[in-house]
């Protein structure tokens, strides 16, 4: 089983979401771990951000909640950031700064 390794502020992102969406992504997180390979619509590549970057999408009656992270690692996988979504496109703030923690960890 494969590690995951989390960005401490995509942690602290990722605490303050509802408790069915933190359920959510960690049963998709392990499955990951397990080597199941995703899609739609639980996640879907973002190479805008990074080759090997994905997404996983959550909704809830709250709202809709996205995490970054990155396989291509042999470290483990790495989730490096959180967000929840406000527009139906993805905020180019939102994948700068997804950028900029992805660089921070590899």
């Amino acid at each position: 089983m494969r590690s995951i390794k989390v960005h401490d502020r995509a942690r602290e992102d990722i605490r303050s979401f509802p408790k069915a969406v933190k359920k959510d992504i960690g049963e998709l997180l392990f499955k990951l771990q397990l080597g199941v390979l995703l899609g739609m619509p639980e996640s879907r590549p973002m190479p805008s951000l990074h080759p090997g970057a994905h997404e996983l999408r959550i909704r809830d009656s709250g709202g809709i909640y996205r995490v970054f992270y990155y396989l291509k690692c042999e470290a483990g996988i790495l989730v490096f950031h959180a967000f929840t979504k406000k527009t139906q496109k993805t905020r180019l703030s939102e994948i700068m700064l997804g950028r900029k923690r992805l660089k921070e960890m590899l």
